[in-house]
């Protein structure tokens, strides 16, 4: 069995305030009077700061050691991974996958899976570490020799993983967001 590198550090991560809110709010057009499902969403470290801003939260991960670090709070946690998320169609008013892409193993099947679960009407929101800075590939190259599986896609070629929606990219400070609306 290959070596869990999420749970191991859950707890840390747990710990690590997400700075951006501000700018998901923007990108993912919150707050709205609905469900969001954070995708690959671990500890709930994003969706606890956007919890305020949304009916209700629900996360898949694949990680049984980061989903239990949401045991104790108001957000949803699901075992699931993003290939084959367990939810019907147009389940959920806003998706976001923040900081995890890049750990998927088939990010064209993730994309379209998150695409499915979003509503018509619906923002989906990828935001990522862009690759096409120095420090980004820093990263890329320790996640290497730590043996994780990561494969950073720049932001054109996230958003090419989406065949129809209305979609955009921002890209500021080492971080990229596609944008998709359903």
């Amino acid at each position: 069995m290959p070596f869990d590198h999420f749970a191991a550090i859950a707890p840390i991560y747990a710990r690590v305030s997400y700075s951006k809110r501000d700018i998901m709010r923007e990108v993912a057009s919150l707050p709205v009077s609905g469900r969001l499902l954070d995708v690959g969403g671990g500890t709930g470290r994003v969706s606890s700061v956007i919890r305020d801003l949304v009916n209700e939260v629900v996360i898949a991960d694949v990680s049984m050691g980061m989903l239990k670090e949401t045991l104790h709070t108001p957000l949803k946690p699901v075992c699931g991974g993003s290939e084959s998320l367990p939810f019907a169609e147009e389940s959920f008013d806003r998706v976001i996958m923040v900081d995890a892409l890049h750990h998927v193993i088939n990010h064209a099947e993730s994309a379209r899976e998150m695409f499915r679960v979003l509503k018509t009407g619906g923002v989906l929101v990828i935001e990522e570490p862009d690759i096409r800075t120095f420090g980004v590939k820093l990263i890329a190259l320790a996640e290497k020799l730590l043996l994780m599986r990561s494969h950073f896609l720049v932001p054109d070629k996230i958003e090419k993983l989406f065949d129809t929606g209305k979609k955009r990219i921002r890209a500021e400070d080492g971080t990229a967001w596609v944008i998709v609306q359903k």
